[in-house]
This record gives C-alpha cells, structure tokens and sequence, in this order.
C-alpha cells in the first residue's frame, strides 16, 4: 500500500530529474544552502557556527555549508529512490523530521524553503520541465515532513 500520490511514471521522471542535480550534490546542495541563508536570514540562527557569516563567498567556501548542502541532497536522495516504497519512504522521512522537530526546533516552513529553492535551481540549470517532474515530490516531502511534527506536537 502507497500513502504516495505519485504514478509510476511520475516516479520515473522525478528520478530522472533528481538525478541530473545530485551529480553534483555538494556543489548544488551548498547552492541551495547559501541561497537560503542569504534569503531568509533568519535560518541562520538554527546553525550557530554560520551565524558569523555575512558573505554568500564566506559561506560558499565554509567546509561546515558544504558538509551540510551534501547532507540534505544525501538525504533527499534516498527519499527519492524509496518514492515506490511508503514504508521505506517514511522510515526515512520520520526520524528525520522527529529530530527537527524535537531537538534542533527547527521551523517546518524552512523545509519548503529548501525545497522551492532546489526547484528554482533545478529550473535554471535544466529548464522548466525538470522542475516540473520534481514538484510532486516536494510536495510529498514536505507533507510528510509536517505530519511528523503535528504528531511531535508542533
């Protein structure tokens, strides 16, 4: 049984389009990082150790972004090859979003911030369609990544 709404071919293509972004997943993760750091600064606040910078360089050569842009395309990553399997899915999904959620408090709406960020990357580096094909997935993300926290008492 699939709590997804995804076809198969929707699967299909969101793959494809993943695929072509997480060749190069610490370039574009930190992409995605520093464009959400420079644009909501206020995320800033989650990681003490990126508050000192004010640069979009600075961050861009900061080995702790870097760490972290990897980490969140890894963790997309294997979100996206369980996409045919709910329960694979939400064995990642959930303790991820139980640790936001309880230890580091980090708000919900950031994960929507990442993600319309990731789509508006993946627009310009491969076009409309790409990001297209993408979209349901975010949002299936993001649905999940909420309902963990309403269940954390958020």
């Amino acid at each position: 049984s699939s709590t997804m709404s995804l076809s198969e071919a929707e699967v299909q293509s969101a793959r494809g389009a993943w695929e072509k972004i997480y060749v190069d997943a610490e370039d574009n993760g930190t992409t995605v990082l520093v464009r959400m750091f420079t644009e909501h600064p206020d995320t800033k606040s989650y990681f003490t150790h990126f508050k000192g910078m004010d640069s979009a360089e600075e961050m861009k050569q900061s080995d702790q972004v870097r760490g972290h842009g990897k980490k969140v395309f890894s963790a997309i990553n294997d979100m996206v090859q369980h996409l045919d399997n709910s329960e694979a899915f939400l064995g990642i999904v959930n303790p991820l979003g139980k640790k936001h959620a309880t230890q580091l408090k980090i708000d919900p709406k950031n994960f929507r911030v990442i993600c319309d960020i990731i789509l508006q990357l993946m627009e310009e580096k491969f076009g409309g369609d790409c990001k297209a094909s993408f979209e349901k997935v975010t949002n299936e993300i993001c649905t999940h990544l909420n309902n963990v926290y309403k269940e954390a008492g958020w």
